[in-house]
């Protein structure tokens, strides 16, 4: 029943405007330490994962977001969590950096992409279609709102940089969506 109206949800964003993407205030995000402004509409949409684990629920996708933006700040000693958002197989959509700041998720395509970061690990199974729908509606919606261009191109995260990210199963599977070009 949930993916049915996960499914509904994501239908109706795309039909009737932007899905509901959870703030960085309203999922207990660090404040940045620093921005870069980001010239919109961007031509790139980026997809990746996580390459851990897997959220289902609001509340544990909450703290996966958490511990991304942590490991981001704190390890990699970055100004903000990496992606642009991030989204967890609860269907939800958690803002990163949004849309009009550079992030730090494909080098040579930070300051042109969106990045979009499925949670969990691809390599051998697929994102559910709740993830898959809110990926995609959130696309949509960038395009309908002016942050991506209308032709934009869709790549994955081993279309830029050398890395198996977002997982073979999952790339396989963003070849088949529109606008793709590896």
């Amino acid at each position: 029943m949930l993916r049915v109206i996960a499914l509904l949800a994501a239908l109706c964003a795309v039909t009737y405007g932007c899905p509901t993407i959870i703030s960085k205030s309203q999922w207990g995000g660090r404040a940045p330490t620093c921005r870069t402004a980001m010239a919109t509409p961007v031509t790139y949409v980026i997809i990746h994962h996580t390459a851990g684990a897997s959220c289902t629920t609001q509340s544990a996708c909450i703290t996966q977001v958490k511990n991304i933006q942590n490991m981001h700040m704190t390890t990699n000693e970055w100004c903000d969590i990496g992606y642009s958002f991030l989204v967890g197989e609860d269907g939800n959509i958690y803002e990163g950096r949004g849309w009009t700041s550079v992030g730090a998720h494909a080098p040579n395509y930070n300051s042109n992409s969106i990045g979009i970061n499925i949670i969990g690990t691809f390599t051998s199974r697929n994102p559910n279609a709740a993830a898959q729908n809110a990926a995609k509606a959130l696309i949509s919606c960038g395009v309908t709102k002016g942050y991506i261009k209308s032709a934009y191109i869709l790549k994955g995260h081993r279309n830029v940089t050398a890395t198996e990210c977002p997982g073979n199963t999952f790339y396989n599977t963003i070849k088949t969506w529109p606008r793709f070009q590896a």
